[in-house]
């Protein structure tokens, strides 16, 4: 018997089982979805999960279906038009204080977060912190969605509103669950708007008990839906169904053509925040310390499963050498380790679909001349039970732009150094990817910095830094990384569509036909 296994599956039951008493309710089953304010078992296919730790069967719950789907639309249809009943004030209120409910329960979900998707405990709890602080920021907007009056040269009061599309379907990934059901969430209801989402099959429950934690304080029963089952049946239930009136998908730019075609078919828009292949800069005038560390913190955060990962570093020629040497040894000291204890910096990869991936294109890019620096194996101190996805912090040098590690998204702890002799040389290796999500820039050079940010194609540039993500500001990017912003007001904006009203303001209306009467 595998004890670390046995004490993740107690733990997992406990945690369920708490924040279910926690909301109020006496929760018999595994949180699978939640519709109508209430828990609901799903309908369909058993799905098992895997303990990221150990590889081993964790626990077990059932494909939604699309039954369940279609109730959760209906419950968010009927729940959308209570909420738009309210004041935009007590929308901001009812989102505030459920968003404050949240920090009675952010240990809970920071262990369940831990348990499920594998991530070290301690950044699981920051991104518990991210995820009340996304639900406060657009509370604020609740009431601050202002319109504009048109001088239109007619007799005519012209003025717009924005008003929400109605229900939205979202499919969130595995790789950050609670993080992007909030970011996600967070928008879409304080545009007024109700809420179907689907995450991962692979991470289910965070999701589910973010949703019913708010719900139990204060938002109306029915507004955000959660559904969790595989893309084939839930999936393609929640995207085909007429009552979704806009989908929002973050995932696999794969996965993301076939929610734009799915929405393309119903004339129904979409968002896709898709993969990257970020690069990040490092000129010979920067503060090497700096850059050493941001380069680590780029990629090996997370265990390189961030859309964002600096997976490109392109170094300038003349401390090329230097960075490759620093980062090696550097990448060797992060502690890889079990996801509960606090001293892990990394956790294993979540699943082993992911694991054989990035092992794989590991192998194909040392078959093809790369140069490994460090990593590409198990860690060799791990505890004899954890024999999960467990990959070490992985440097590879000699990389060509051929490569398949230099063009594909790895989404795992593997960094690429490649070498660049200009400004202009690193612009193109930089811009030589159909990805456009993110991008650094390391020098001590102001003017160098900004004219090579704003030369980078990519949604997100960062200067002598990395990473630097809030809710505030807009995050999205270009090519395969997708169309659409999440986040700040460009985000909120996502989920409202502009109504133009007309009201005529002559003594007479005039009604006749023809553009000269006033008439369009």
């Amino acid at each position: 018997m595998n004890a670390l296994n046995t004490t993740a599956v107690e733990r997992l039951t406990e945690l369920l089982a708490t924040l279910g008493m926690q909301a109020g309710m006496n929760v018999d089953t595994p949180l699978s979805n939640w519709i109508a304010g209430a828990v609901a078992p799903g309908q369909g296919e058993p799905i098992e999960l895997l303990d990221p730790v150990t590889g081993l069967p964790l626990i077990e719950y059932r494909d939604a279906g699309a039954e369940r789907v279609a109730h959760a639309v209906e419950a968010a249809t009927l729940a959308q038009q209570e909420w738009m009943s309210l004041t935009a004030s007590e929308r901001g209120r009812r989102m505030t204080t459920a968003a404050w409910a949240l920090r009675d329960h952010e240990e809970t979900l920071a262990q369940l977060e831990s348990v499920v998707a594998g991530k070290p405990i301690r950044d699981c709890r920051g991104e518990v912190n991210k995820v009340r602080e996304m639900f406060e920021y657009y509370a604020g907007w609740c009431d601050k969605q202002h319109g504009d009056v048109i001088p239109v040269p007619t007799s005519h009061l012209n003025y717009v509103r924005h008003v929400p599309y109605g229900v939205v379907g979202q499919i969130t990934p595995w790789n950050a669950p609670m993080f992007t059901c909030a970011w996600q969430l967070a928008p879409a209801i304080a545009a007024g708007n109700g809420v179907v989402l689907k995450p991962s099959e692979m991470t289910p429950f965070s999701s589910v008990a973010i949703a019913m934690l708010m719900e139990r304080s204060g938002l109306p029963k029915g507004l955000i839906n959660i559904v969790n089952g595989v893309g084939p049946t839930t999936g393609a239930a929640l995207t085909g169904h007429d009552g979704i009136s806009k989908l929002v998908f973050v995932g696999s730019p794969e996965s993301g053509r076939r929610i734009a075609q799915a929405g393309a078919e119903r004339l129904v828009p979409s968002v896709l925040e898709l993969g990257g292949k970020s690069a990040n800069i490092v000129f010979d005038d920067a503060r090497l310390d700096e850059a050493v560390a941001g380069a680590q913190a780029a990629i090996f955060a997370a265990a390189g499963q961030s859309c964002v990962a600096g997976s490109r570093l392109l170094v300038q020629r003349e401390v090329f050498e230097v960075v490759c040497e620093r980062l090696a040894r550097a990448a060797g000291e992060i502690r890889v380790g079990l996801p509960s204890d606090e001293a892990t910096q990394m956790g294993p990869l979540q699943n082993a679909k992911q694991y054989r991936h990035v092992t794989a294109m590991i192998d194909a890019a040392r078959q093809h001349g790369a140069n490994l620096l460090c990593g590409g194996q198990r860690p060799a101190d791990l505890p004899a039970d954890a024999e999960g996805y467990f990959l070490a912090p992985t440097v590879l040098a000699d990389v060509t732009e051929e490569m398949a590690i230099a063009r594909e998204e790895v989404f795992g702890p593997v960094l690429v150094i490649m070498p660049f002799d200009s400004e202009e040389d690193a612009v193109r290796l930089a811009n030589a990817t159909r990805f456009g999500l993110a991008g650094a820039v390391w020098t001590q050079d102001p003017a160098r910095a900004h004219r090579v940010a704003a030369r980078l194609r990519a949604g997100t540039v960062w200067i002598n830094s990395y990473k630097a993500i809030n809710v505030m500001s807009p995050f999205g990017g270009f090519g395969d990384s997708g169309f659409g912003r999440s986040s700040g007001l460009e985000g909120l904006k996502e989920y409202t569509v502009a109504q133009s009203v007309w009201v005529e303001t002559a003594p007479t209306a005039s009604v006749a036909m023809g553009y000269g009467n006033g008439v369009g």
